[in-house]
């Protein structure tokens, strides 16, 4: 029998009624970006093996101090200049540039909201947390500043294409590498993540309310909107080509791997 017009459904006692392996994604995603996470730290904190002539680690780009194995811009800055969070090695410097834009990212919000606020895990399961405040309140409310993050990020594909040419000049001249490789598909992967961004759209033509009249601006928004559709995979890949470009880099530094010259 059908359900009475003007009825009230009854109650439905379980949490949800889903069947289906809704708790798989949050849980990969758990798993990876924990990883990274601690990957990364443990990375930073090493200060060594982050340089092997002549590739330099993502995670250590730019560096900036005189005592750093390959400064970025000739002999670098006096250490004594830099914040007390510098002197505990280079690679925090990246907690000012790519993971402010990574953690304020719309795509990455919905991944880590879900994974590890479960807010809500999934679609049709309840939030473990009462009631829901969105982003007004701090220190969420800093996700805004998301589409300034950007211009930063701007600036870091441009110093890590600057390490991918480098990475062609050898102690004895010209060459290519896998590492060479590995820091262009990198930077690439960066550079697509990066350039998919939604502020990155709204940038190029979202602001722009008759297309017919600015033509060139339409272009440029339609190709990113095309890479924006594809946003969540390059976020995806940008962070693990990030991880194992640094790897690369550590292994062969280490001596525990031999980089192979392609020329």
């Amino acid at each position: 029998m059908g359900q009475a017009i003007g009825q009230a459904r009854p109650p439905i006692a379980a949490a949800h009624l889903r069947t289906d392996a809704w708790w798989a994604l949050p849980l990969t995603v758990v798993v990876v970006l924990g990883a990274f996470g601690a990957y990364s730290t443990w990375a930073a904190f090493q200060n060594a093996h982050y340089f092997a002539a002549p590739y330099l680690s993502p995670f250590y780009s730019p560096c900036l101090y005189r005592s750093c194995l390959h400064a970025t811009f000739g002999g670098g800055l006096p250490d004594i200049y830099l914040p007390i969070i510098g002197l505990l090695s280079p690679a925090f410097l990246i907690l000012i540039g790519p993971l402010s834009f990574r953690l304020t990212c719309y795509y990455y919000r919905k991944a880590y909201y879900r994974s590890f606020w479960l807010a809500p895990v999934a679609c049709a399961v309840r939030d473990v947390k009462p009631g829901y405040s969105g982003e007004t309140r701090f220190p969420l409310i800093l996700q805004s500043f998301h589409r300034y993050t950007w211009y930063v990020a701007v600036l870091f594909i441009v110093l890590l294409t600057w390490d991918a040419l480098l990475a062609f000049r050898f102690p004895t001249g010209f060459g290519i590498g896998v590492g060479t490789l590995v820091m262009w598909i990198n930077v690439v992967l960066l550079a697509a993540y990066t350039f998919s961004c939604h502020s990155c759209r709204h940038i190029c033509g979202g602001h722009v309310n008759v297309f017919s009249k600015a033509p060139g601006r339409y272009r440029v928004w339609h190709l990113v909107r095309r890479l924006n559709e594809r946003h969540p995979v390059y976020a995806w890949l940008s962070l693990g080509s990030v991880g194992l470009t640094d790897l690369y880099i550590r292994l062969v530094s280490m001596g525990v791997i031999r980089d192979l010259r392609i020329i």
